[in-house]
């Protein structure tokens, strides 16, 4: 079943993440690199539009940002356009992190897949982006 295979997947992807950020020493989960990741690559965006842009729950992410700012990983302001709105950068820690993180993430995607050839490996992420957004072939 397409749903028990995924779900497996997804374990598979954690822990393999999971076991690296470990063995890097640090205390980072897949959601918390990846809305680092948004933030990096627009500062100043909004908690809503990094929700959106890791296809996350824009009702947790606020605890996902929180925890991050405990870490010194990503600040947090006020808005200077929308009072309402909080907008995030990277601390010069979360820029680090990101920097020297990024290529164990990197080779963590080729990991994740490794029983799949580079053909195998291409077909398979262009059918799961078709298949989560309607995207692809």
């Amino acid at each position: 079943m397409a749903g028990h295979l995924i779900r497996r997947l997804h374990q598979l992807a954690h822990q393999h993440f999971q076991m690296e950020a470990k063995a890097a020493g640090l205390d980072l989960t897949p959601v918390q690199y990846a809305a680092m990741e948004a933030v990096g690559a627009n500062p100043g965006v909004d908690q809503a539009t990094v929700a959106a842009l890791i296809a996350y729950d824009r009702a947790t992410i606020g605890g996902v940002i929180d925890r991050l700012q405990q870490k010194g990983l990503v600040a947090r302001k006020i808005s200077e356009t929308d009072r309402r709105a909080r907008v995030l950068t990277l601390t010069d820690a979360g820029a680090a992190l990101l920097t020297d993180f990024r290529p164990t993430v990197n080779q963590l995607q080729i990991d994740i897949l490794g029983a799949l050839g580079d053909d195998e490996r291409e077909r398979f992420l262009a059918l799961a982006l078709k298949a989560a957004y309607g995207e692809g072939d």
